[in-house]
C-alpha cells in the first residue's frame, strides 16, 4: 500500500500574550487556503481565535509520505497539526 502523501504548511502565529507559537499545518490536498482555514479552527481549540493566520503566516514547505499516526488524523478531520514551539 502506498502511503499517503501529505502538505506541510510551516505555520508562525503570534499568541495573544505575544509570544510566537511555530505550528506545521499538514494537509491531504496542496491547498493554501485550506491549510489557513485548518490553522485557525486548530487556534480556536487552544484558545487562540481571532489570531492572524494569513499567507504571510502560513507557508508551503514540502511534501513527503505520511507517518500512520498523521494519516489517520487527516482522513478523520482533514488535517494534522505538529506543534513545534511555543504551543499550548
Amino acid at each position: 500500500i502506498m502511503a499517503m502523501d501529505i502538505h506541510v504548511y510551516d505555520t508562525y502565529v503570534k499568541a495573544k500574550e505575544g509570544h510566537t507559537m511555530h505550528f506545521d499545518v499538514i494537509t491531504g490536498a496542496q491547498d493554501h487556503d485550506k491549510a489557513i482555514e485548518y490553522a485557525k479552527q486548530w487556534l480556536a481549540t487552544v484558545g487562540e481565535d481571532g489570531a492572524k493566520v494569513t499567507g504571510e503566516e502560513c507557508n508551503f514547505c514540502h511534501t513527503q509520505e505520511a507517518p500512520p499516526q498523521v494519516e489517520n488524523e487527516i482522513k478523520e478531520k482533514g488535517f494534522f497539526i505538529q506543534k513545534m514551539d511555543g504551543c499550548p
